[in-house]
């Protein structure tokens, strides 16, 4: 007898965990201060994505944008307070472009493919300057001590990696994948596949690579499928 999991719940839980360290402004903040902020905030992550988080300084962005640095440091303070708020923009960024396109789809197989493929367009259409974001921040922070920005990028990850597993238990859950599917092994296995296509891409400016990941998406996915998730799927991209 199959599992029945409550989607609604589901669809809840997910958007809740990359929603859930935005940042509140203060009461007083006024329209236009709301509005530079989320200017200085939009640059601050292109910057981040090329240069990485340490390469962002309120001097940096002042030159940038043309401001002055006590304009920037009334609206953050610290360096540290402005990566943790660039984080928070990316993540919402990401929300918007990956995650809230994929919960459209039907909880299982289909939504996780549609979560890897929004990863996908998302590298392909350049959200940002420099590709995936928090790639790029893992990339950077990986060996280095703890700190608040190094805990929040460890936090993005794991929310994202729990979303991917969350969607293969669904599949499971609906007789979409075999019974003895492990969830976290296809989540770090997908994971790769778009991690590397992130890097290829850019790295080698060949859209191909893509492409390629595409297709390791879905033969990896066919792996796990009962006949049920494999009907779901869609054909295999062809090579032009």
């Amino acid at each position: 007898m199959l599992l029945a999991l409550d989607e609604t719940r589901f669809r809840v839980n997910i958007a809740r965990s990359f929603v859930l360290y935005n940042e509140r402004m203060s009461n007083r903040t006024t329209p236009k201060g709301a509005r530079t902020r989320a200017d200085i905030l939009h640059t601050a992550v292109d910057i981040a994505s090329v240069e990485g988080l340490d390469g962002l300084s309120i001097g940096r962005l002042a030159s940038e944008l043309g401001m002055s640095k006590s304009g920037l440091f009334a609206h953050f303070g610290s360096k540290e307070s402005l990566q943790l708020a660039a984080i928070e923009e990316a993540r919402l960024r990401y929300v918007k472009e990956v995650i809230e396109p994929a919960l459209s789809s039907p909880l299982g197989i289909t939504q996780l493919y549609a979560l890897c493929t929004a990863f996908l367009s998302y590298i392909e259409r350049s959200v940002f300057v420099g590709g995936c974001f928090f790639a790029s921040a893992m990339a950077e922070f990986d060996a280095k001590g703890p700190s608040l920005v190094r805990d929040r990028i460890v936090e993005c990850q794991e929310q994202w990696m729990m979303t991917l597993e969350r969607a293969a238990e669904g599949a499971r859950a609906n007789g979409e994948f075999r019974v003895d599917s492990d969830s976290r092994q296809l989540a770090f296995e997908l994971e790769g596949a778009l991690l590397t296509a992130n890097w290829y891409f850019h790295l080698f400016h060949d859209a191909t690579n893509i492409d390629r990941a595409r297709r390791a998406v879905r033969t990896r996915l066919s792996r796990e499928a009962t006949q049920v998730g494999l009907d779901l799927l869609p054909l295999e991209p062809q090579d032009s």
